[in-house]
């Protein structure tokens, strides 16, 4: 009987055979087809495609996915992907920018622990790799500073090292978006590796056949055969394929052998021939793949560029966007109004198009006009702060449902009239909010910082007590508002108002007050003008600025 290895590594990521290598010594095992399954990298398809012209081998085009989810580290592998699409290209380069900006950073905590290194230095040693922790290991024994690889791993690089950064991953939702947009087939890699719980893994492939997965991994090295008879059944509950591989690394994972695994692995080409005809059917009925979409966007420094316009690709995109039938939710810590504003001269009037003011403490239905959520501080609440703010000398606002209400109109009021327009109210009082409350209160200290601060500071414990999150949407602006509000919250609320997966959700901003809105959305985009804290939330960053499109460019590849 014909057999299969549908999950080798070769030196294009981790392990120790190159591509062409990996293909002799697949003829030799007596392979009649591979996976070659680097991680987040195809850089190898070419070399072994070329090794294995005119010999009795098939090599398929493949790939591992890192993701994450719920705190774990789940692999998504993809099977006959078409690698050299300009779509999965593009994808790939954010995988790479997003490694590139982790490993300078565990680059400069061994520099710190007295291991010098830099990145440059790292790629050197290891050309045409993709960096992973091994590398960093063999790096440290390799220059004396460990003794072996597991005293690299366990004093510096482990999960809990000092100079281990956590690269913030997709989620496998996406990652099986994105295999099937490239034409592949998404394949659950080991869950037994994953240590979870039956129900919590059931959960898992149910979200992820929602979203388009095709197969589990179902026969694999390590398993028992009670492990393979669960994954068989759990994919049969599904109406998943079975896939399987050796996961074979090479001198990386010594004992551990291709095809074979660690001696008792069969992988018969019977599960291939299922997996080619569900390709067929899925490239004969690529609708039933297509999902609703909503995106979340930020408005200043994100949608809008320096002139508080939308650029014209990014109005293109927009109506793409729309077209295919996506939601549209313009986000921001503006009052309603102003984000209203912002609609109405922009001109954007897109079906199915809802306003989240306030840092995500309302919610309106642009259709129907009227608000569909909404959070508010406490009158007592609202004096508490505005009395304090008083005392310190800072500039206090809040807002009722059509104006802001100000008890000075001072400096920082104009300054902050510049770009919004709500009507005020010049009152020393704020009783207009006595019955409904308030969705936020703003300070607004323009010219000393450090008394912003210390004013942050001195509020804390109140703030804890009271439930209410205390963060600066710039430099200048300290919003204050109810805790279980927020900008992830409303992605959450949303999401569950609409009854739509969050794992179609994505969002996109610049700064620190958009990072709950980045981390609660199945992805999250930050935009190269952000702040180092958001990009470090993302799973994407933009390769331009909003200036220049860049949540457009980001943004087309999801349509």
């Amino acid at each position: 009987m014909n057999i299969v290895d549908l999950h080798v590594h070769s030196t294009k990521s981790d392990g120790s055979y190159t591509p062409s290598e990996l293909v002799t010594y697949a003829l030799e095992k007596g392979l009649t087809a591979f996976a070659l399954t680097d991680h987040d990298t195809t850089d190898g398809i070419d070399e072994a495609l070329k090794a294995a012209e005119g010999k009795p081998i098939e090599v398929i085009p493949g790939i591992e996915f890192s993701s994450e989810y719920e705190g774990k580290d789940i692999h998504i592998v993809g099977l006959y992907i078409d690698y050299q699409s300009d779509f999965f290209k593009r994808r790939l380069v954010n995988f790479v920018n997003g490694r590139i900006i982790r490993n300078k950073e565990m680059c400069r905590r061994l520099t710190e622990h007295g291991m010098p290194v830099t990145y440059e230095e790292l790629t050197s040693e290891f050309p045409d790799s993709v960096i992973t922790r091994s590398h960093y290991a063999k790096y440290l024994l390799n220059h004396g500073y460990t003794r072996s690889l597991k005293e690299a791993f366990d004093r510096y690089i482990g999960d809990n090292g000092p100079c281990f950064v956590p690269r913030k991953k997709i989620t496998p939702m996406r990652a099986v978006e994105i295999i099937l947009k490239a034409g592949g087939i998404p394949i659950l890699a080991h869950p037994i590796l994953y240590h979870m719980s039956d129900a919590r893994l059931e959960k898992l492939v149910a979200t992820l056949k929602d979203m388009g997965l095709l197969g589990i991994e179902a026969v694999y090295s390590t398993y028992s055969p009670s492990e393979e008879r669960q994954m068989r059944t759990l994919a049969a509950k599904y109406d998943l394929c079975i896939s399987g591989g050796s996961d074979f690394h090479g001198n990386a994972k010594p004992g551990l052998d291709l095809a074979t695994g660690y001696g008792k692995l069969f992988i018969p080409e019977e599960i291939l021939i299922n997996l080619k005809k569900k390709h067929s059917e899925m490239k004969m009925h690529p609708e039933q793949y297509k999902k609703t979409k909503i995106l979340f966007t930020d408005l200043d420094g994100t949608l809008l560029n320096s002139e508080k316009q939308i650029g014209d690709y990014t109005r293109e995109v927009l109506d793409l966007w729309a077209k295919a039938g996506h939601k549209l939710v313009l986000c921001s810590g503006r009052d309603i109004n102003s984000v209203r504003s912002v609609k109405e001269y922009l001109n954007l009037n897109y079906p199915g198009m809802y306003l989240i003011g306030y840092n995500g403490g309302q919610i309106v239905d642009c259709e129907t006009g009227k608000t569909i959520y909404q959070v508010s501080l406490t009158y007592d609440q609202i004096l508490y702060v505005k009395e304090a703010a008083e005392k310190w000398g800072l500039h206090f606002h809040t807002y009722t449902d059509t104006n802001i209400i100000s008890p000075s109109d001072d400096e920082e009021l104009h300054y902050y009239q510049r770009v919004i327009k709500t009507p005020v109210i010049i009152s020393e009082d704020v009783k207009e909010v006595k019955e409904s409350g308030s969705c936020k209160c703003l300070i607004i200290e323009l010219h000393d910082l450090e008394k912003s601060e210390a004013f942050r500071k001195s509020l804390l414990p109140w703030a804890e007590k009271e439930g209410i999150t205390l963060l600066y949407s710039n430099p200048y602006y300290l919003e204050v508002f109810p805790s279980v509000s927020g900008k992830g919250a409303s992605v959450k609320k949303l999401c569950e108002l609409l009854s739509i997966n969050p794992a179609l959700s994505v969002a996109a901003g610049d700064a620190g007050n958009d990072i709950s809105m980045i981390e609660e959305a199945g992805m999250g985009i930050a935009m190269a003008n952000g702040s180092e804290d958001i990009k470090m939330a993302a799973t994407t960053i933009t390769a331009y600025d909003n200036d220049h499109d860049g949540l457009a460019h980001a943004l087309y590849d999801l349509i």
